[in-house]
């Protein structure tokens, strides 16, 4: 069974199994995320369109669908692009794969947290 592991939060799921609800390809990282509750951006619902679910893949690059020219091209213009990044919409687990949220990139107000990138300059929500 593939795990899936983003910000040191990791989850397992049986391939084939999980119930798909039309946020990028079935068994995308965004796919997996929604189906076990783990936050990741997807502006634009999980339709290449933007560059919200950027990840940078830290292990198990092997382990993730090919790159499709769509990707590539929507890739090109995401901020902080490394040569491990992939657009969690696109890229299905076909195995263990270790990913990280950009830190630009982290919603951290919607979480009800501060921001990394501004320090104190937005509070940390109340609990």
């Amino acid at each position: 069974m593939p795990k899936l592991t983003i910000d040191g939060k990791t989850v397992e799921f049986e391939s084939g199994k999980l119930p798909y609800a039309e946020h990028g390809k079935p068994e995308s990282i965004l796919d997996v995320c929604l189906n076990f509750g783990l936050q990741l951006e997807h502006a634009c619902g999980g339709n290449c369109a933007c560059t919200t679910c950027h990840v940078i893949v830290t292990k198990g690059m092997d382990n993730l669908s090919e790159m499709d020219d769509d990707e590539a091209d929507r890739l090109d213009m995401a901020a902080g692009l490394t040569l491990k990044s992939r657009l969690g919409c696109q890229c299905i687990v076909e195995g263990d794969v270790e990913v990280e949220i950009p830190s630009w990139n982290r919603n951290y107000v919607s979480e009800g947290g501060g921001s990394m990138n501004l320090g104190d300059a937005i509070p940390a929500g109340k609990k």
